[in-house]
């Protein structure tokens, strides 16, 4: 018989109904602004189950920034939008020390004052236009959920999100995001353009004078009991063993590297990249109200893991193949391991 697994005690299959209702809920209020894109606010309901920051890649136009601010509404959390510029300092998102004067006794002291990332949520829009000071500034928030100025630490908000955009096309004037950073993502979302009938809905929907309400639907403790769920939602080794594999085969050199892997990729994804997919598996199976993850939820979210971890090299850059193409060939044509079985 196959490897048994533990199952979800009874609170937590009430708990797991409860979020599968609440993320329908959450759709359902997203759709009254956003329209389409039901695979975006899918990927991103699943970040924010799986506590996962998010990197949106598409052009200007495609109701980016509208969509993360409607989840921030629809979630009942504070909001701040950051627009990245070049001559944007550190100082200007996290905060910084200023002399103050306090009313009552008239003694000045230094004070610190926070910064736009004192919220819950952070869009931080075109991320690759201010440079590598600044994005290091964001890097130690979105690792350690803290800010540094002058010495001292400061606790950010929780829970703590950041979503990030770029715009893919206009390239010149920008500070393309290191690889270690890439990595602290836990999705690369493409957005691409609506098709007719929704660009038409779009159009009516926003040259009209009313402006749809939308409610939140849970509160902050709901959605953070949602989060610790997540974690014990049962995985068997077979599916981790089929998302280690994965993240190993985008890796030229690897042990399960595809041929092709060797004549296109110059490097793969690391170990985040495997623990980020049994997690975001986890998160899409809370929101399906499935106690257990399986391997298709791991095809489901590998894509949006992998994609912005895969460096294609000379070769592939040459004959038009990019990081998207590759992990779709990967997933296609990696094996699935077989399932461990125990002796009855």
């Amino acid at each position: 018989m196959t490897d048994t697994l533990p199952e979800l005690a009874g609170d937590d299959l009430e708990l797991l109904e409860r979020a599968h209702q609440t993320a329908l809920r959450m759709r359902e209020e997203c759709a009254k602004v956003i329209v389409g894109q039901d695979a975006t606010v899918n990927a991103i309901l699943t970040a924010v189950f799986s506590q996962g920051h998010t990197l949106i890649i598409g052009v200007p136009g495609l109701a980016k920034t509208l969509l993360v601010r409607t989840l921030a509404e629809v979630l009942g959390w504070s909001f701040k939008r950051v627009q990245f510029t070049p001559d944007m300092m550190p100082a200007d998102i996290i905060g910084m020390e200023l002399l103050q004067q306090d009313a009552q006794t008239g003694e000045r002291k230094m004070q610190f004052v926070h910064g736009p990332l004192f919220a819950q949520m952070i869009l931080a829009d075109e991320i690759n236009r201010t440079p590598p000071k600044t994005q290091s500034a964001l890097l130690e928030a979105m690792q350690e959920f803290t800010v540094t100025s002058m010495g001292h630490t400061h606790q950010l908000p929780r829970p703590f999100l950041v979503f990030a955009t770029q715009n893919p096309i206009e390239q010149e004037g920008t500070y393309p995001l290191p690889e270690a950073q890439l990595d602290r993502f836990m999705f690369s979302l493409w957005m691409d353009y609506p098709d007719a009938a929704e660009e038409v809905e779009i159009v009516l929907a926003t040259t009209e004078d009313t402006e749809p309400e939308v409610n939140a639907v849970c509160t902050v403790e709901e959605i953070q009991a949602f989060q610790h769920l997540v974690r014990r939602v049962p995985v068997s080794r077979h599916v981790v063993r089929y998302a280690v594999m994965l993240a190993r085969a985008t890796r030229p050199e690897g042990d399960v590297a595809l041929n092709f892997v060797a004549d296109y990729v110059a490097w793969g994804a690391g170990p985040r990249a495997s623990q980020h997919m049994i997690l975001a598996a986890k998160a899409l199976a809370v929101l399906n109200g499935e106690p257990a993850v399986s391997a298709s939820h791991i095809r489901k979210v590998a894509p949006l893991v992998l994609r912005h971890r895969i460096l294609p090299n000379y070769s592939a850059t040459g004959e038009g193949i990019d990081a998207r193409a590759i992990v779709k060939r990967i997933i296609e044509d990696a094996r699935e391991p077989i399932a461990d079985k125990a002796a009855s």
